[in-house]
């Protein structure tokens, strides 16, 4: 994971979506092509094994690169954006308690790109991958 520093502009920061409330999920970093979510892991979040879900990361995955493309600058002119194709790489099981997503927009044109992301602890260890290709919404404040 490419980790710069948290930057987070107050001003652009936009309410949670209903999912990333359910499960706790916070932004800490919103840029031009990359965004940070921190989750803090809790009972509720496991699958049988005690492990997290992997859906979980796919829900980090597809948040972070989501948002890594449709980036602004300007709260009135919001950018959304929708998931064509993902693919989530399970690596490994955290070792510790906060998960972090970080997504990364690495190509792409005037109506789709391309991002990647990761999902790592606070221990650096490497937990998921992703790739994806996601489509500029029309209509919706760009």
């Amino acid at each position: 994971m490419t980790h710069t520093a948290d930057h987070l502009d107050p001003a652009l920061v936009e309410d949670s979506y209903p999912m990333q409330s359910l499960i706790g999920m916070t932004m800490t970093h919103w840029d031009e092509g990359i965004s940070r979510f921190r989750l803090p892991l809790r009972p509720e979040l496991m699958n049988r094994y005690g492990i997290p879900h992997g859906g979980l990361y796919a829900v980090i995955l597809d948040t972070v690169m989501g948002y890594a493309g449709s980036y602004t600058g300007d709260a009135a002119r919001k950018q959304m954006v929708m998931t064509l194709t993902m693919t989530t790489n399970f690596l490994a099981r955290p070792q510790g308690v906060i998960l972090t997503g970080e997504g990364r927009r690495v190509g792409g044109g005037k109506s789709t790109y391309f991002a990647e992301g990761t999902v790592t602890d606070e221990l650096g260890t490497v937990i998921a991958t992703g790739s994806g290709t996601f489509r500029y919404r029309r209509g919706t404040g760009s």
